[in-house]
């Protein structure tokens, strides 16, 4: 039955406007205001991420959100270096680790993984870059 529906990711902040101006000024992605309920329902609107060839992923409102204590969403880049670099100087702070362990910049280096750098969003939100 499920295994031919369409499927999309989402999570919830307890700010849209500040989600929408993270989401679409500081990481740069494409951002549109998203109805969640049907047409005349008093249903608050939330955000869909347009990422890649296809892929949307919603951002809905929830008032007494509480952040996930694990990444709810990776980024694929080719040269995490780079990555950290621009969204450092777009005002993202990377988070620091002693388990798994980060150097100066946030990133985590081992040669049994790929190289992996976290920060949240304004709703507290575990993001990532992974590079490929």
């Amino acid at each position: 039955m499920l295994k031919d529906a369409e499927a999309f990711p989402g999570f919830a902040v307890d700010d849209v406007p500040r989600a929408k101006e993270f989401y679409g000024t500081t990481l740069g992605l494409e951002v549109a205001d998203a109805p969640l309920g049907v047409e005349g329902a008093d249903v608050p609107a939330g955000l869909e991420l347009r990422l890649g060839p296809g892929t949307r992923v919603t951002v809905y409102p929830k008032p007494d959100h509480t952040p996930a204590t694990f990444t709810i969403l990776n980024f694929m880049v080719d040269d995490i270096e780079r990555a950290v670099d621009e969204l450092t100087a777009r005002g993202v702070r990377f988070e620091h680790y002693d388990s798994p362990k980060t150097d100066a910049k946030g990133i985590h280096r081992t040669p049994e993984v790929h190289p992996v750098a976290w920060f949240r969003d304004p709703a507290g939100n575990i993001l990532s870059i992974i590079q490929e």
